[in-house]
């Protein structure tokens, strides 16, 4: 069963890519006691991904931050290396980037894919989630190959 908003995240292992390298994290101590915009593509430097998903959270960046967003951060099923290089590439040091290597993250939430038709494996959905001190308060689900409820744009109507 995929989260619901008002559930707490489940405490799984995350790797922040950082300039220093890959950093473990634990989920419930990274989202605890703050205001995180969070979304998930299905893979780093794939089409929508790379031409709308990640860069409209970074133009749209401070506008969330001025709307009491701490931190914005970013999943995916790809390792830390690939997430830094992606954020490198297309993003900013207003995104961070929280590699889920393995999905565990994604299955956790309920939120796993199977992109197997495309030589993808199992990765996550395309989602947006608004995570008030570890809690969902916002939750958008996108259907397959759609983009439209998990942009920027979206989530700062929900703000």
């Amino acid at each position: 069963m995929a989260i619901s908003k008002g559930d707490k995240l489940p405490d799984v292992k995350l790797v922040k890519a950082t300039a220093e390298g890959p950093e473990a994290v634990q989920s419930a101590d990274y989202f605890a006691g703050k205001k995180m915009a969070l979304f998930a593509v299905p893979g780093a430097f794939t089409p929508t991904c790379s031409a709308k998903h990640l860069p409209g959270y970074v133009e749209k960046a401070e506008e969330l931050k001025a709307k009491g967003v701490d931190e914005i951060a970013c999943t995916a099923v790809n390792d830390a290396f690939v997430m830094g290089a992606w954020n490198k590439a297309d993003g900013s040091g207003d995104v961070t980037m929280l590699a889920d290597g393995s999905g565990d993250f994604a299955k956790a939430l309920g939120l796993d894919a199977d992109f197997s038709a495309y030589g993808m494996g199992t990765r996550s959905n395309r989602y947006s989630m608004i995570v008030d001190d570890g809690v969902v308060t916002e939750i958008n689900v996108e259907g397959p190959g759609e983009f439209a409820v998990s942009s920027a744009e979206h989530m700062l109507g929900q703000l």
